[in-house]
């Protein structure tokens, strides 16, 4: 039975999980409470009513809390800038300089490109690849000082160029400014890492296969073509976690696919608080 263990492999260390809700973020922010961090979740929706969407940050955090884990939330909007300079400075007051930043949120339209509206793609870069990019400069200074931190970045196979033969549907689907902005973070991921290796910082990227969770059901991503593919959420948060585990000398600048790499460390999944 999974429970929460404080003098974990975590033990003492700040994390925060953007985008943490609901989904992949909710499960990544439990799994590092397990291990006995200290986790701060955020996400647009704090409590219910405030999106369409099950799941909210209270949730989030009484899971975890109901398990004997440590956590709180700050709601913000990762498209504003002073809601992602609170989030740092919130957190650093609680708990303490980040040990952990894994980059979770997105907002996503899929869209031809034909269609696309500039409104749109605009924010879907401002949450997808800038504040990623901010949130790291954010931390980046106390981690370097301090010679030890981890950035994990959550991307997608759309990061993937497609190549020919075309299939229409997925042509059809319009999912290539979210692809652009999935490649643009996987470039920054290895790119980061090659410029703070040497200041024992490791920066990685866990591409999920298909999950089902509120996100991937609202955009109708899993359905009976696709469901036979559906991973469960356990083995995108065991994969980010591991990635804590590693420095720069044997983990850093990695694009991993979750369960390719489990079972390249042969390790299975750990059952969720």
């Amino acid at each position: 039975m999974a429970a929460v263990n404080k003098d974990g492999a975590l033990a003492g260390k700040v994390a925060i999980v953007t985008g943490a809700s609901r989904g992949i973020g909710e499960a990544i922010a439990a799994r590092f409470a397990q291990e006995g961090a200290k986790v701060v979740a955020s996400a647009r929706t704090a409590e219910d009513g405030e999106s369409k969407l099950s799941g909210t940050l209270t949730d989030t955090i009484n899971r975890i809390t109901k398990a004997g884990g440590e956590a709180r939330f700050v709601k913000a909007d990762l498209a504003i800038r002073e809601d992602r300079e609170r989030l740092i400075e919130t957190t650093v007051a609680t708990y303490g300089p980040v040990d952990i930043l894994v980059n979770n949120a997105a907002i996503t339209y899929f869209i031809p490109v034909v269609d696309f509206p500039e409104k749109r793609f605009k924010l879907m870069m401002e949450v997808q690849v800038y504040a990623p990019f901010h949130l790291s400069q954010l931390v980046l200074p106390s981690m370097k000082e301090r010679h030890t931190g981890w950035i994990v970045n959550i991307s997608s196979g759309a990061g993937i160029h497609p190549k020919p033969p075309f299939d229409a549907a997925r042509v059809g689907r319009g999912g290539t400014v979210y692809g652009m902005c999935k490649a643009a973070l996987e470039r920054f991921t290895t790119g980061l890492a090659s410029e703070v290796a040497h200041d024992g910082v490791s920066v990685n990227v866990v591409s999920p296969g298909l999950v089902e969770t509120p996100g991937t059901l609202v955009h109708n991503l899993v359905n009976d073509a696709t469901r036979s593919r559906v991973q469960p959420i356990e083995y995108i948060a065991e994969a980010v976690f591991q990635l804590t585990q590693g420095t720069p000398a044997n983990r850093t600048g990695r694009i991993d696919y979750a369960e390719p790499f489990l079972k390249e460390l042969a390790i299975q999944p750990a059952a969720l608080i």
